[in-house]
């Protein structure tokens, strides 16, 4: 099963990023998605799961979970926006990976047996740092995770 990693958009979907997506069983955006039309775009590609960043403010977002947890396959992962809260919120005993956005910095290492995921930022870009997403394979109950910087049109 492909799931889709994104974080980070702050209302921009760029078509790199909708085209990286295309063919996953499910997409997960790591917060500070910007406004709900990300979300709405990303639903047609395949059904999505998010948690809100500290961006995301007004009606749109008080449905969206701070943290929010996904099961696939006999993955169990944990998502949450800003990791540092990691101390606040009860990761799940059984999460084999942890999804999340906010530094903007892709990232995958692995601690203890938990796999940490950033997909880093799809939207504008900050200061020198990539746009990039990313992508966990699960297999029953192993799971690869992947980075993907995009090639941007000028």
């Amino acid at each position: 099963m492909r799931v889709g990693l994104i974080s980070d958009t702050h209302g921009l979907l760029r078509p790199e990023a909708v085209k990286f997506l295309r063919g996953s069983d499910l997409i997960l955006h790591a917060g500070d998605i910007g406004k709900a039309e990300v979300l709405e775009q990303l639903e047609e590609l395949a059904p999505v799961k998010a948690v809100r960043g500290n961006n995301d403010h007004g009606g749109w977002a008080d449905a969206i979970p701070h943290t929010d947890v996904l099961k696939v396959e006999q993955v169990v992962i944990f998502a949450i926006h800003d990791a540092s809260e990691l101390g606040i919120h009860r990761v799940p005993a059984d999460a084999r990976v942890v999804v999340c956005g906010h530094s903007h910095r892709p990232l995958i290492s692995e601690r203890d047996g938990m796999l940490y995921v950033n997909p880093g930022s799809a939207g504008p870009r900050r200061f020198r740092l990539p746009i990039a997403v990313g992508e966990l394979r699960v297999k029953g109950n192993s799971v690869r995770a992947r980075i993907a910087e995009l090639e941007i049109a000028p």
